[in-house]
């Protein structure tokens, strides 16, 4: 359920226990919110699901995706069915994910893109336009390449998102601090990669979000820092960057997720270690400048939260936004009401999970 109706249902993959294998435990959760105060009105463990750490459903709303983040990591379908009034999930197929430890999944109406943290491959899986099945002919693998100066974290290449680009997708290449472009459709299996932006060294670019004039906003895990990419031809350049948060030092704090305010005015990103909701103001371009990012506020999450993803509900009629947060350090769901005008805000409600919350999608 979206927009403002008096619940919300959420789907939410998780991580197995801290030093639990995978597959020890770990579900995929359908959740129901109330709006009115953020609680947690049903949480129920729909279908087992091995390190569900990202999930995305199919255009047509018929097929839910998740990803199996472990080595030789998998890509599994289920089927969105009715029981009764409540959304359940049925086994509809799976598939290799092409890579190691897969972390993100994009869902388009004939094409899932993944991206494998573990050895930097970006994969696209052919679907039904229709239900969103999984099709036969497997998956089709594009290997990434390159590395950074943070040695601990920038050996090799590792893909972390995937985002549309019009005709083509975007993958965001923590590893080689460099975003590749790839037709939307898959193809050209094998063949080199195209850069489509560089950033600085040691970044570590995890997320990124589109601005309304075709700018992006990325976010570096290793750097703490939300850098602004302007269209330049074919590709985007660097326009400058901002720290995601006074609180929030390169090294020490990794932010996670980065979400856009539906009236485009707001960035929202999550930072562990700091344990904070960031919010920041997006300034548009204008006479020949690019846009520009203005820090607004910080919601503390509770200490050892490590936010790892978020979804932004549908605003009230006021304006108030609702975040649900995945406080995986915490096992925790957070609900954060943000005041649109300044951005602060507060945690309102906290819902404890068997199992780490690693992803949260609103049907």
């Amino acid at each position: 359920m979206t927009g403002t109706g008096a619940r919300a249902q959420l789907w939410v993959g998780t991580y197995p226990e801290p030093g639990a294998a995978p597959g020890s435990g770990e579900s995929i959760w359908r959740v129901e919110l109330d709006r009115p105060d953020g609680s947690v009105a049903s949480a129920v463990a729909t279908v087992a699901a091995t390190s569900s750490s990202f999930l995305a459903l199919h255009p047509s709303g018929r097929t839910l995706y998740a990803v199996g983040e472990t080595p030789a990591g998998t890509l599994t379908a289920f089927r969105v069915e009715d029981a009764d009034g409540a959304a359940t999930l049925a086994p509809s197929g799976s598939i290799a994910s092409g890579g190691d430890d897969p972390c993100h999944v994009l869902a388009r109406r004939d094409v899932v893109w993944l991206a494998n943290y573990g050895d930097g491959v970006a994969a696209a899986v052919p679907v039904d336009a229709a239900t969103g099945d999984l099709a036969a002919e497997g998956v089709v693998t594009h290997p990434g390449v390159g590395s950074g100066p943070v040695v601990e974290r920038q050996a090799g290449p590792h893909a972390h998102f995937v985002a549309a680009a019009g005709d083509d997708v975007l993958v965001c290449d923590l590893g080689a601090d460099v975003l590749r472009r790839y037709p939307a459709t898959g193809a050209d299996a094998g063949a080199p990669a195209e850069v489509a932006a560089v950033l600085p060294p040691g970044t570590g670019p995890r997320h990124l979000v589109a601005l309304a004039d075709g700018s992006l906003v990325v976010v570096g895990e290793l750097d703490a820092r939300a850098h602004v990419l302007v269209r330049d031809g074919d590709g985007w350049t660097s326009a400058g960057a901002v720290p995601v948060s006074p609180a929030a030092e390169g090294g020490r704090d990794f932010p996670s997720h980065v979400s856009l305010s539906a009236d485009g005015t707001r960035l929202h990103v999550g930072v562990r270690g700091a344990d904070l909701l960031a919010v920041l103001r997006v300034h548009p371009a204008g006479d020949g400048a690019a846009p520009r990012l203005e820090h607004l506020a910080d919601v503390p999450l509770g200490e050892g939260a490590w936010p790892r993803h978020h979804a932004v509900l549908a605003a009230d009629d006021d304006g108030t936004e609702t975040v649900v947060v995945a406080l995986q350090g915490r096992s925790e769901l957070g609900t954060v009401r943000l005041d649109p005008a300044t951005g602060t805000g507060e945690v309102v409600a906290r819902h404890v999970l068997p199992t780490p919350p690693a992803c949260v999608l609103e049907s």
